[in-house]
């Protein structure tokens, strides 16, 4: 998720945080199910994340529950444009010893990307445009297994990482499109939740259009990126009010920042949540 906005240093608008998390229910605490239909089931996390490339070690994530303002990490559990691809922390105890921690977990995979996406690094990762649907197919297939190799069960959420890509381009858009919907397909048909995390005004303002234009199959949740802004899940201009309500949002609001808690230093992206987090079988 790192080079989708361009980056400055700016002081963080803790003031706006605050004032959009006093109707959140505070760091650590899942709240309950909110019988939205397409989020039947899930766990439910309202508060402040952040997620890092590499999966910190477990006593460093043990230091920072009771520390840091922070309640739920993302993590890069899978797909063949992961940055960090070998993530030796990952592994089934580190996600039990966190869950019971307290922490809740965001799972990213970070599959194929856009055939016109804005990032060198992930050009090599290039949607199939031949079966763009296969793919798709394919990937969700493999999300869920990697996923419930770590223990995440049923209803957990998965999010699709997408990096910025240029939607002026019809055919890229149609393609990206298309993959998008069957891994959501095949995340939804094996029983959890298809989330897509993507910068604002690229994948997140493509994929409302494809809302508004009536297209099924899309992601149940969105989380996107728009830096060094106040964090906020209501005034994004991306999306209007009624989109991807209730309980389905994330904005991640500032990256690439070193933190210390408990003697313990990382370099995050912070988040503002709203929205369903990984089951713990």
């Amino acid at each position: 998720m790192r080079g989708t906005n361009r980056i400055i240093r700016y002081f963080l608008p803790v003031l706006s945080a605050l004032t959009s998390l006093a109707c959140l229910v505070g760091a650590g605490v899942a709240s309950a199910d909110p019988n939205a239909d397409s989020l039947r089931g899930a766990r439910f996390f309202q508060g402040t994340g952040f997620e890092t490339c590499e999966t910190p070690a477990a006593d460093t994530m043990q230091a920072w529950r009771g520390t840091s303002p922070y309640g739920a990490v993302g993590v890069y559990f899978g797909g063949r444009g992961r940055a960090c691809a070998q993530q030796p922390n990952l592994t089934p105890s580190w996600v039990r010893t966190v869950n019971d921690t307290g922490w809740s977990i965001l799972p990213i995979y970070v599959g194929s990307q856009a055939p016109c996406t804005l990032s060198d690094a992930k050009k090599a990762f290039s949607i199939d445009q031949g079966n763009p649907g296969q793919g798709g197919t394919n990937e969700g297939r493999d999300a869920v297994q990697r996923a419930q190799d770590l223990g995440f069960v049923e209803n957990s959420a998965l999010y699709l990482d997408m990096e910025a890509y240029d939607i002026r381009s019809a055919s890229c858009t149609a393609t990206t499109l298309a993959f998008v919907q069957a891994w959501d397909r095949e995340v939804r048909r094996l029983g959890y939740i298809p989330g897509f995390y993507s910068s604002a005004d690229s994948g997140i303002a493509h994929l409302e259009k494809a809302r508004a234009a009536g297209v099924d199959d899309l992601p149940s949740v969105v989380w996107y990126a728009r830096w060094n802004v106040p964090a906020t899940l209501e005034a994004e201009p991306a999306l209007p009010r009624e989109a991807w309500q209730p309980h389905s949002r994330i904005h991640q609001y500032q990256g690439n920042t070193k933190e210390q808690y408990g003697g313990r230093t990382i370099t995050i992206d912070r988040d503002l949540v709203d929205a369903p987090v990984a089951v713990i079988g």
